[in-house]
This record gives structure tokens, C-alpha cells and sequence, in this order.
């Protein structure tokens, strides 16, 4: 028969166990950001990071594809998630989900309306270094008040905020 002393070392062994275990379920709990979400707030813009994306009409595989994009950097905003999944909106103001994999935070914008001017500095006046197609898809570098620094094939330029969709009207992008 065991006596009291080694009944107590066995429980005392069986809680440091219990403790180890609990402390490892709380790491890996909060390592997965089920308490402390690190992402940028909502709504933001991203852009797709895969040549082809599902947009689904729900949170997950058992939703029905509604949509395919075909243009990696296709900027998108993120407007709701749930677990991994990301509901986003276009330009145009299509709407749906698809899986937190299929964008990144690099930013992109898309031109829109009619044919714009890049101009070599922050001014409507100032020399156009190119002409962008309505569309178009460009790297956003950065904007400051009514005028964003964009990228496209290579080029760099100046457009006006209201030229281009995949910024918000007063964000400051650096």
C-alpha cells in the first residue's frame, strides 16, 4: 500500500505536468492571434497576391465561387474577415471573400475614368513623364496631400488622388 507521502509527490508531479501543458495550450493559443490581433485595422487596401483568385460569397470552401481574378496586384479593400478569410471589394464595387493567402499588404492602385497624365513632380503643371491607360494597374510608392507617387512598368510618376482608386481620400502613404 502507498502511503500519504507518495500520494502527494504523485499529485504534485501530475499538477507540474498540468501546469507545463496549460502554459504550452496558452502559447500556442496566443502565438495564433486568438487574443492579440496584430493585422492592421479594417478597412484597408491590399492587393491580390496570386495570378488567379476565387471570390467566394461566403467565409470558406463550402461557399460557391462567384467571381475569378485573373490580375495579380489586382487592388482590393478589405472591408471584414473571419478566421482566414478576408471579405474585400473592388474598384467597382464588387464584393466577397477569399482566403487571407491570395493578398498582401503591398499596395497597388488602378487608374480610372480616362487616360492620365504621370507627372515628374507633385504638380499639374510639371512635365508628364507618361500616359496610363484607365485600368491600368500601378505600384503605389506614397502620397501626400491631393497627389500620389505611383509606379507603372517601370515608370515613376505623380497622379492626383482622384485619379486613381486603392487610397483613401485624407491616407497618408509613405
Amino acid at each position: 500500500m502507498r502511503g500519504p507521502p507518495e500520494n502527494s509527490a504523485e499529485i504534485a508531479i501530475g499538477r507540474a505536468w498540468l501546469c507545463r501543458i496549460a502554459a504550452l495550450a496558452l502559447a500556442l493559443f496566443w502565438a495564433h492571434g486568438a487574443w492579440a490581433d496584430s493585422s492592421p485595422p479594417l478597412p484597408r487596401f491590399e492587393s491580390l497576391s496570386k495570378d488567379r483568385v476565387n471570390l467566394r460569397v461566403g467565409p470558406g470552401n463550402q461557399y460557391r465561387i462567384e467571381w475569378e481574378y485573373r490580375r495579380r496586384g489586382f487592388p482590393v479593400e478589405v472591408i471584414a474577415k473571419s478566421d482566414v478569410w478576408r471579405k474585400v471589394r473592388d474598384w467597382q464595387g464588387t464584393e466577397g471573400w477569399v482566403h487571407e493567402r491570395m493578398i498582401t499588404e503591398q499596395r497597388t492602385v488602378i487608374i480610372r475614368g480616362e487616360v492620365r497624365l504621370l507627372h515628374e513632380s507633385a504638380d499639374a503643371g510639371s512635365t508628364a513623364v507618361a500616359r496610363a491607360e484607365p485600368g491600368v494597374i500601378a505600384r503605389l510608392l506614397e502620397c501626400h496631400r491631393q497627389w500620389c507617387r505611383v509606379e507603372v512598368q517601370g515608370i515613376r510618376g505623380w497622379l492626383r488622388r482622384t485619379e486613381i482608386w486603392g487610397v483613401y481620400p485624407d491616407e497618408d502613404v509613405r
